[in-house]
């Protein structure tokens, strides 16, 4: 069994967290697809887990890496990873993509 179908498993069948709900389509359903991204980020507060924290993700100037918080950016770093953080292009189909970056911008 590959990893990405338990990810994928894991994505349709985990249940919805208590916290406030997003304001729109895109971004709710971002919100499940950030399940994935729960085990090493948090959005709760500004506390680090293995990765960094990305609430308030797109009010920030800059990323870990210097580079500025732009869609664009945050999207390579979904794609591809870096440091620690693997790849996810496989895992995410664009339409994912396209709600976790909803989600994202609403923290």
């Amino acid at each position: 069994m590959s990893w990405l179908f338990v990810l994928s498993l894991a994505l349709v069948t985990l249940p919805d967290s208590p916290a406030a709900a997003p304001r729109d389509a895109e971004a709710a359903k971002g919100k499940q697809v950030f399940q994935l991204c729960s085990g090493c980020h948090s959005t709760e507060s500004d506390k680090k887990k293995v990765g960094p924290s990305l609430r308030r993700l797109f009010k920030r100037s800059s990323l870990g890496d210097g580079q500025p918080v732009t869609e664009k950016n945050i999207r390579i770093t979904i794609q591809k990873g870096r440091d620690a953080m693997p790849s996810f292009s496989e895992a995410l189909s664009p339409q994912q993509m396209d709600q976790l970056i909803a989600y994202l911008k609403e923290l």
